[in-house]
């Protein structure tokens, strides 16, 4: 669906107005809600009138979308959005943000009517929504790049990783653990004038950022001032790359950037604008909330909702929160979607009336695998007990209508039947065919004829026997009648042996019927411990690959740890290292308690789905009193 998107032009996602603050535009949460695919979502950020929207048009193949503009008045206000298909990863929907220029010069002379935070909430919604952000300046990075990115030391008082605070002093601030779901870190240099060497020595892009990022020694406040944005960058933005960039052309022609043809612009810039957007194309990972759980387009405005929502209220957008409140829709639309796909297979594969209910039980089962299959690909961790057990629940009822409608279309089939092949013997009744000597066993021959033909009739379904057995007990009183009128039977002990025989025969029939029923029944049973047992084997699975991710992100963010300490014992930075040391020390407590703790949480899991499973097959035997026999 989301290939299909067009998007000429971008829309606005989040509106910043002086009267209403942020508010999240309907427009584009439409557009989201049609993206069913995972996003790769990337962000730019930075001072107004830096060009950080001629950059957003490229990543998006065009010349123009994104407004340029050409004074020194900011045009993007709010954040902007465009969905375009990924140029390199099919199945995946490239959302550029577009986001109003920083430190703008209007905002600040009508600071009174503006919320002073402003442009920080712009930031920090930036770095929450993205999967790449890139921060877009000019000149050079030093130190006045760097406190214009004021707004990075800001995050850890803007942004909470739990609801709940800390329970305990050896645990890790939330700031600390920002890296793991933090976005990879592009900076773009603008007008960049430098030769990129150092002591002679020819440097790359990436060095010389690296080499702007490093800390100086020391405690004064002057240092402290230094090296805060270096650290918060260090700290937040584990995945670090830089882009420089050589003016585009002269500057009598930059008022009209967007019109220039390729000839018009420099080459060399060209060249710069050509491997940048290549890299962000193929290196730009999908955006993903934790648990490593891929973020639709659906799933986008909802977290662009429930942040600025957090905002509007006066309180710090919480990553935890988010996503458990992401999680409850998520896993609601989970379960929607999973029984629609059961109910769906079912009515293409399921003919009605099938010959056997071990027939319509083999479809439910391949239908309910690929149902499990599409909510455990959708759902979070979060409270799926629950939810599995409400698929659960809604994928029964769905299976006992299609077995109800499947009985009541062979009645119907069956009924049909025998009406049609009784209407030779009913007219011989109304003749008085049988009333002659020897009628009873004329008529006792033809009804027979008339069963074997029945049995012969092919997709009669379920109910063949119990309605055969219903209309061989209608016609009793009329096999009465005729025996009585038999001329022919005039010894009283063989009138009571044909009776005796015929009520043998009926009892016969109705302790075959009753098998089949008990048969049917057990059959029934059998399916649902088949069914809980598949739940319980898919959760294990999704509970033990969720498990294996947060280990990995663990891994990940020791990792980041253990290279940062490194650095910093090479920039003689000893006491920031040590510190680092301690935090990866506590890191590896974490891992290792976590990673023993799976295996007990697991069980308890797979046993809470069991038990909630087993209340739900007993609600719905509580109408013939059944229990769920163990031994089966």
């Amino acid at each position: 669906m989301a290939s299909r998107i067009l998007m000429p032009v971008p829309v606005c996602l989040i509106e910043n107005s002086q009267r209403k603050g942020l508010v999240v535009q309907q427009e584009a949460l439409q557009v989201l809600s049609e993206v069913t695919q995972p996003v790769v979502v990337v962000a730019i950020a930075g001072l107004y009138r830096t060009g950080k929207s001629y950059l957003m048009n490229r990543l998006a193949r065009q010349r123009k979308g994104f407004s340029l503009g050409s004074s020194m008045q900011s045009h993007t206000k709010g954040i902007w959005m465009w969905c375009v298909p990924h140029p390199c990863k099919p199945g995946h929907t490239l959302v550029l943000l577009d986001t109003e220029g920083l430190g703008d010069v209007e905002k600040v002379w009508k600071k009174q009517k503006c919320d002073i935070n402003n442009d920080t909430w712009i930031f920090v919604l930036t770095v929450l929504l993205s999967s790449t952000l890139i921060y877009n300046s000019k000149g050079t990075i030093d130190q006045q790049a760097m406190d214009q990115l004021h707004y990075v030391m800001k995050l850890s008082e803007h942004i909470k990783l739990k609801a709940a605070p800390e329970k305990s002093e050896d645990e890790l601030k939330d700031s600390e653990k920002f890296v793991l779901f933090f976005p990879t870190f592009v900076w773009a240099v603008r007008d960049f004038t430098l030769r990129l060497e150092v002591d002679g020595k020819e440097i790359s892009e990436d060095e010389y950022l690296e080499n702007a990022l490093k800390l100086k020694a020391g405690s004064s406040p002057e240092i402290e001032h230094y090296n805060q944005p270096r650290t918060c960058i260090r700290q937040f933005f584990p995945g670090r790359k830089c882009f420089v960039f050589d003016q585009p052309a002269r500057k009598r022609d930059l008022v009209r950037l967007e019109e220039l043809q390729d000839d018009e612009i420099d080459p060399e810039f060209l060249q710069q604008v050509e491997k940048f957007c290549s890299y962000i194309w193929e290196t730009s990972p999908p955006k993903t909330v934790r648990g490593g759980h891929f973020v639709t387009g659906n799933m986008l405005g909802k977290l662009a909702e429930t942040y600025v929502k957090t905002i509007q209220s006066g309180a710090v957008p919480c990553l935890e929160s988010a996503v458990v409140a992401l999680a409850e829709a998520e896993n609601t639309a989970a379960v929607k979607a999973a029984v629609t796909l059961y109910e769906d297979l079912m009515k293409q594969q399921v003919k009605l009336p099938m010959e056997t209910l071990q027939e319509l039980l083999e479809l439910h089962t391949k239908c309910e695998q690929e149902a499990l299959k599409l909510f455990m690909a959708r759902a979070f961790e979060d409270n799926i007990c629950c939810f599995q057990a409400d698929l659960l629940r809604q994928v029964q009822q769905v299976k006992e209508k299609f077995c109800t409608d499947n009985e009541q279309a062979s009645r119907v089939k069956c009924e049909a039947a025998l009406k049609d092949l009784s209407q030779d013997l009913e007219r011989r009744i109304r003749d008085g065919a049988y009333s002659v000597p020897g009628g009873y066993e004329l008529f006792k021959g033809d009804e027979q004829a008339l069963v074997g033909k029945y049995r012969e009739l092919p997709g009669k379904g379920v109910k063949a026997d119990a309605v055969l057995q219903e209309f061989l007990q209608r016609k009793q009183a009329v096999a009465k009648v005729i025996l009585n009128a038999d001329v022919s039977l005039t010894e009283k002990d063989k009138e009571l042996k044909t009776g005796e025989q015929d009520r043998n025969e009926r009892a016969e029939q109705e302790r075959e019927v009753q098998r089949k029923k008990e048969a049917e029944d057990k059959q029934k049973l059998q399916d649902q411990l088949r069914s809980c047992e598949e739940h319980k084997l898919q959760l294990r699975k999704k509970l033990e690959e969720s498990c294996a991710k947060q280990l990995e992100e663990l891994q990940k963010m020791m990792s980041h740890k253990s290279k940062e300490e490194s650095a910093l014992l090479r920039e003689g930075l000893c006491d920031k290292a040590t510190h680092m040391q301690l935090m990866n020390s506590r890191l590896e407590q974490e891992y290792y308690t976590t990673k023993n703790n799976i295996m007990s949480w697991i069980e308890i899991m797979a046993k809470t789905l069991l038990d909630l499973a087993d209340v739900i097959f007993r609600h719905w035997r509580s109408g013939s009193g059944g229990s769920l026999p163990r031994s089966l």
